[in-house]
């Protein structure tokens, strides 16, 4: 074969002793690419991998790319195995290998870079991670305008660990919803949310939030009446009322046992029509010993809303608005993602965050919602609110049109009106409620019985109606809450944030010579002669810079740049922790709440059926293989037993494994399925597909009796004495087995 053998000389050079050009195969100059040797990953490919891997494309769209700009598989010299080894090397390199060691190595690389991001890890007696709770230096601070009222919730797997995601969501100015904090924890006891609620509430400098939101959560309950004693806690009604069909779908008189309680929850505009409401319905129903019911009564000053509608929630009232951001989410991780990933993506989907929030504060400034009405209240709350809170108050103005006005009673200064509302419940329903005004004229006061105001700091349409009444043209300030004002300098817009700086500073000055190289290239692209000109140019360029040949280092399969696998640094992964010093090492496995899938209790009825199902798949098998021409072979694929084919003539049955079949059965090494005409099969053969799916065949006079029969690699039979079957696994009938005795 063609080889060049090279010796050592005594100069310390090499010498040729032997070459030998003659091949002995056909030469391929073409597939010379899959030579390991040749497999090379040059630093303008890597540099697009790692960007797109960084953006969160999958690797096998990753990989696509590269070949669609190469111009074909033929012209990359890399497969998609390469490609994924350089990505799995490039993502060690950029957060350290291993999940918490990449995690601890994520987290004081960026307290590096701003002391005030924060973190805290709870390690077991082993150094074992159990918990973990982290803020960044933005979230931080926008908890000072932001954090009156918390949305918490962790139904939400985000890391192959099964780790619970709990994120601290708040909601800003335009009514989106803001991180202010999150955790992994490893148990959802009360213990455990103790400690995050504490470590919490240290990282926001001990200030409780107003209001916090969590699901219906006894281990919740619990912590937070520990730790936020003074927080008003409540329950997300939401998944309270997702309950109902599982309570009483089984009972004969649901539909109005359901429209009863939602008339008790949501038109109760008082504690004590709440109270009456709901004892006609106990009594109405036979509803005393319900266990669901006196559970929602005994806490029903943490869900109905008559309790709760005198403090300020921002407008949320479920735990939805987590969920939201856990939907938000699903674009970066999913129940695969390591920790070393989730830091990663987690980073992406904060900047996505601030992008969206810096959109809608430059449409606030620069886009006008047009009027519709001429009272000059609505140009106030123009020029104060941002956009999506404006279009809540003329929402508010709309509804005038439904609105019937009385004066009940005038003493001094002071007012009450009474206010008839039709509420549109569904696409035709309409609902009458009556609603009390009540206004002081010096200072300017106003209160509604709806508590709109007081629930979501928008004036209801009750309030505005009575001031336009009046000729009030303008709103006390007190009125228009800065929290939703587009004009208020907010501390946290000027925290430069942890991960504005990501990128190492090899990683940022390669993108500033790549950038200046984009315009370059193509402006000298658009003749010949500039195109010569410019790589002659750079080639002299070569000769001024010869540290951009660097030596490669060997990845797997590949070699890879040794600059461009760089793209970040870390640290040593030993972590000090309250006074202990060591290696943290990676949590275990989750187990989640409820009964396992798998471990689910079956109805005696349901196994009977499942038994009668199979008896009669197992009679429909056995009529269709009775129906089949005797020189065929037929696989069970319900229970993959080895086929039995018959030679006529010499009567011996011969076995074949579970991968010889039929013509039109027969499927290649991938399991697709390749049929041929039935002229190309010989009778009485046995038909193996082989890895390219065509069909191997073979003589009866080649099969022993008593002999199994498996598949090599390329699908020709190979052969074992019965008494082996057993050992190797393979197939046996019962006239072998008695052979075999």
């Amino acid at each position: 074969m063609a080889r060049i053998n090279a010796v050592l000389n005594d100069e310390g050079g090499y010498t040729l002793s032997k070459v030998i050009l003659d091949h002995t195969h056909v030469c391929s100059p073409k597939k010379a690419r899959h030579f390991r040797c040749f497999k090379k990953v040059d630093a303008r490919v890597a540099k697009r991998l790692e960007i797109n891997d960084e953006a969160g494309i999958r690797l096998s769209k990753n990989f696509k790319a590269v070949v669609v700009e190469a111009g074909g598989y033929e012209n990359v010299p890399f497969g998609d195995k390469e490609c994924r080894n350089y990505i799995e090397k490039a993502r060690q390199l950029r957060l350290g290998v291993g999940g918490s060691t990449a995690l601890c190595n994520y987290f004081q690389d960026m307290q590096k870079r701003n002391p005030d991001f924060f973190y805290k890890i709870d390690v077991d007696n082993d150094m074992r991670l159990i918990n973990v709770f982290w803020a960044d230096a933005r979230s931080r601070a926008a908890y000072e305008s932001f954090g009156d009222v918390i949305v918490f919730d962790t139904t939400y797997l985000t890391n192959v660990y099964k780790m619970p995601f709990a994120p601290f969501v708040g909601v800003n100015h335009h009514g989106q919803s803001i991180l202010l904090g999150c955790g992994l924890i490893s148990n959802e006891d009360a213990n455990t949310f103790e400690w995050l609620f504490e470590s919490w509430l240290k990282c926001m400098n001990d200030q409780p939030p107003n209001a916090i939101i969590t699901d219906q959560d006894k281990a919740m309950k619990i912590a937070i009446s520990r730790v936020f004693p003074t927080s008003r806690h409540r329950f997300c009604l939401w998944h309270i009322m997702k309950k109902l069909p599982e309570k009483f779908g089984s009972h004969s008189r649901y539909e109005e046992i359901k429209s009863t309680l939602h008339r008790c929850i949501y038109d109760s505009l008082s504690v004590l029509e709440f109270e009456s409401q709901w004892l006609d319905m106990l009594d109405t129903y036979d509803l005393h010993e319900n266990a669901w019911l006196v559970s929602l009564y005994t806490d029903r000053r943490f869900w109905v809303p008559t309790y709760v509608r005198d403090t300020f929630w921002a407008g949320m009232s479920t735990t939805q608005w987590s969920e939201g951001m856990n939907a938000f989410f699903d674009d970066y991780v999913n129940s695969k993602t390591t920790l070393k990933q989730f830091v990663e993506q987690y980073d992406l989907a904060l900047k996505r965050k601030v992008e969206n929030e810096t959109i809608a504060d430059f449409n606030s400034f620069n886009t006008e919602i047009p009027y519709i009405t001429r009272y000059p209240l609505e140009k106030q709350f123009q020029k104060a609110y941002t956009i999506a809170k404006f279009k809540k108050v003329q929402e508010e103005l709309r509804g005038f049109l439904y609105l019937t006005t009385s004066l009940l009673r005038c003493e001094g200064g002071r007012s009450t009106f009474e206010v008839a509302d039709e509420i549109q419940v569904g696409d035709d329903l309409l609902k009458h409620a009556t609603f009390t005004v009540k206004i002081d004229e010096d200072p300017l006061d106003v209160k509604c019985s709806c508590k709109l105001f007081e629930f979501r700091g928008i004036l209801c349409r009750h309030t505005l109606r009575i001031l336009t009444q009046l000729g009030k043209h303008i709103v006390p300030s007190k009125y228009i809450l800065d929290r939703w004002r587009k004009d208020v300098k907010r501390k946290y817009n000027f925290v430069k944030t942890s991960y504005d700086a990501s990128s190492s500073d090899d990683a940022r000055r390669y993108d500033r010579i790549q950038n200046c190289f984009y315009e370059l290239c193509s402006n000298a692209s658009k003749s010949e002669s500039s195109c010569v000109k410019l790589i002659n140019q750079i080639e002299q360029l070569k000769v001024q810079f010869p540290g951009i040949a660097d030596p490669v280092t060997s990845t797997g399969d590949m070699t890879v740049d040794r600059d461009t696998c760089i793209r970040g640094t870390t640290v040593d992964p030993v972590t000090s922790m309250g006074g202990t010093t060591g290696r943290v090492l990676s949590p275990l496995v989750v187990r989640s709440k409820g009964r396992p899938p798998s471990k689910r209790k079956v109805h005696p009825a349901e196994k009977s059926l499942k038994k009668s199902s199979t008896r009669r798949r197992l009679h429909h098998d056995e009529v269709e293989r009775g129906s089949h021409a005797p020189d065929e072979c037929t696989v069970s694929d319900t229970h993959h037993e080895a086929p039995q084919t018959q030679d006529q003539q010499s009567q011996v049955w011969t076995h074949a494994p579970d991968f010889f079949a039929t013509p039109s059965t027969a499927t290649n090494y991938s399991g697709i399925g390749w049929t041929a005409p039935p002229s190309q099969y010989t009778p009485h053969q046995v038909y193996a597909p082989n890895l390219f799916g065509i069909g191997q065949t073979a003589p009866p006079s080649q099969y022993m009796p008593h002999q199994i029969y498996t598949m090599d690699f390329v699908g020709m039979g190979q052969t074992a004495p019965p008494s082996q079957a057993q050992l190797r696994g393979l197939h046996i009938s019962e006239e072998d087995n008695d052979a075999r005795n």
